[in-house]
């Protein structure tokens, strides 16, 4: 009975991140470059918007539900790790990840730490990615 519960809770958790995913899409459609190159990895949609490097590599990526926009290929796979954490944030949050989040970072900033780094999703996602921000620092 696990078995058929546990494919259920997948589904289910899919179907929770899907409007965000659907912003993701939206986003991809609105950046639509020539030589963009879209592929599934891991359970997801991984966009690569084929920019150029840039040495704030901070800001690579970003997740939408199931859907990750990256600046290239090079950021996408730097930063993989650390934004399927987010894809898991989204089955469990769904919509509510949005304000979730907003809210996370505000609180931050009111108390006057990084809204980014402090941000108790960032947090988390560097906690079980923990190569990511050593391998940034290098490019």
């Amino acid at each position: 009975m696990a078995g058929p519960l546990r494919l259920l809770g997948h589904w289910l958790g899919h179907a929770w991140a899907a409007p965000a995913a659907l912003v993701g899409l939206l986003l991809a459609l609105c950046l639509w470059r020539r030589g963009q190159r879209w592929q599934r990895r891991q359970g997801t949609l991984e966009i690569d918007l084929g920019l150029a490097e840039r040495a704030d590599a901070r800001y690579g990526a970003i997740t939408f539900g199931q859907v990750i926009v990256g600046r290239n290929a090079t950021q996408l796979a730097l930063l993989r790790t650390h934004e399927q954490v987010h894809v898991r944030q989204y089955r469990r949050w769904g919509l509510l990840f949005f304000p979730a989040y907003a809210l996370s970072s505000l609180w931050q900033w009111l108390h006057g730490r990084d809204p980014y780094r402090d941000n108790a999703f960032e947090r988390e996602a560097y906690r079980l990615a923990p190569t990511h921000g050593k391998t940034l620092k290098s490019l």
